[in-house]
């Protein structure tokens, strides 16, 4: 049986971004989530690495000197650096037949992602924010899980790819330190009032958008640098149109997506879910609104870039829609100072034996120790819909049957146990959907935050440009 390739985006990692509702009950604050929200274009992507000196995609050698190519505060980025990473990124493309950037402009963007990702790594070690070993193997085997094999197996398609164990663990461990810190400075800047909610329903009635309906769209994301000179964003428009053209002339969309978009979706195929149609930017819902199931679209310009569309689902829903509802209750404990979450693991899984043998019951425990403001419901969270959650929180959720405990799940909030107690069919309320558009509104001002914070950031670094990237 064909295996799909082993992706090493880390979807995982960037969905553990997602923000909870500002306005939340307090039962139910730590955990809230904009439902099915897209997160901000992630300057942080995943590790594409080869060993230094491997075959480039055109079957050549690469040179074997090695030199600074740029200077991000104190720390270097070597042409080794970028040379590896560009290197398994034209490999990945060529072996899918998809078109490859001139080696140029593929070693700039591969350049400038290393120094997003430094910026915001230093950010985070200058904050004490840490990441142990225990969370780095929580994310390896998530990665796994989603590429449908085991831990074994996922390295071992890595050593034949020249990824060694300990370096993709160490990406692994950046990509979170990463996500720890824009968690940190992007969340405390975005705020939804009821008046923000009744400003989007008027433009969305203003706009036409139809009522009930719901879009799943595939998204292809092409960045354009802030301050992009007129040539940058000549050679994005350009690459863009050259995407769609392969899509036009029958080129598979997911692959596409894995290997050019710089959204964080583009490694699971570009897919945004479906979703009802106000939860998407208004971009978006206007350029696909003629445009048939299975259509494509673009590319479309924004301020950030320009982005390729494909209808993959349309339906109508509304208040009445029928959504799949999950009634849970959990346990939750912070990492303290002088604590690392594997303690923090460890414990909870003590705390789950007990409750598996009959010997404590889940709610009691909840009540004792439990640090979330749920504790005095006995970890009740009541019934949710899909989205309600973070996401590594809802996914653990999904996959479990009524009455199953999982094992300890980390967040960016701390380490949880989670019991499924009940499954729904549900209708939606009125309620219900204001809050859907909470979270699109707080979608859109994560967007705005998140590319703010991010040029904040790089403008703050000494970042100095060497001699250019070769490979």
């Amino acid at each position: 049986m064909k295996h799909r390739a082993l992706s090493l985006g880390l979807a995982c990692l960037t969905a553990l971004a997602a923000a909870p509702l500002a306005s939340a009950p307090a039962q139910a604050q730590s955990l809230r989530a904009p439902a099915g929200a897209a997160r901000p274009p992630s300057a942080v992507q995943a590790p594409a690495l080869a060993p230094a000196g491997a075959p480039k995609a055109d079957g050549s050698q690469a040179r074997a000197a090695d030199y600074i190519v740029a200077v991000v505060n104190s720390e270097p980025i070597t042409n080794s650096e970028v040379r590896q990473r560009a290197e398994r990124a034209a490999q990945q493309m060529a072996s899918q037949g998809v078109h490859v950037p001139a080696q140029q402009v593929l070693a700039r963007e591969v350049l400038e992602r290393l120094i997003l990702e430094r910026v915001q790594v230093q950010l985070a070690r200058e904050s004490g924010i840490k990441v142990d070993d225990w969370a780095v193997s929580q994310a390896e085997q998530s990665v796994a899980r989603q590429n449908e094999v085991s831990v074994d197996e996922m390295y071992r398609r890595l050593a034949a790819d020249g990824i060694g164990r300990e370096r993709f663990r160490e990406d692994l461990r950046n990509q979170l330190l990463a996500l720890r810190v824009r968690e940190r400075d992007v969340e405390a800047r975005v705020r939804v009032s009821e008046a923000d909610i009744d400003q989007y329903l008027r433009e969305q009635q203003q706009g036409g958008t139809p009522a009930g309906l719901e879009l799943n769209l595939g998204h292809i994301y092409v960045q354009v640098p802030e301050n992009a000179t007129p040539v940058q964003s000549a050679e994005r428009e350009k690459r863009a149109q050259q995407i769609m053209a392969q899509l036009q002339a029958g080129a598979d969309f997911a692959a596409l997506a894995r290997q050019y978009s710089d959204a964080p979706e583009g490694e699971r195929g570009g897919e945004l879910g479906l979703r009802p149609a106000d939860r998407y930017p208004d971009l978006f819902v206007s350029a696909t609104q003629n445009a048939a199931v299975g259509g494509l679209v673009g590319p479309v310009r924004s301020p950030a870039g320009f982005h390729i569309l494909k209808v993959l689902d349309k339906s109508r829903a509304g208040p009445g829609a029928t959504v799949v509802q999950n009634h849970a209750r959990h346990i939750l404990l912070r990492v303290q100072p002088g604590t690392t979450e594997q303690q923090v693991a460890e414990r909870l899984e003590e705390l789950r034996s007990r409750v598996l043998a009959g010997r404590a019951d889940f709610a009691e425990l909840a009540r004792e120790v439990s640090q979330d403001g749920s504790s005095k419901q006995g970890g009740d969270l009541g019934w949710a819909s899909p989205g309600r959650y973070v996401p590594e929180f809802e996914e653990v959720l999904d996959s479990l049957s009524p009455g199953e405990i999982s094992h300890p799940v980390v967040s960016r909030f701390g380490v949880h146990l989670i019991q499924l107690l009940d499954r729904r069919q549900a209708r939606l309320s009125p309620r219900e959907q204001r809050e859907m558009v909470r979270g699109a509104v707080r979608e859109k001002k994560l967007d705005e935050a998140y590319a703010q914070w991010i040029q904040e950031a790089r403008a703050r670094a000494y970042v100095e440009l060497r001699e250019p990237p070769q490979w």
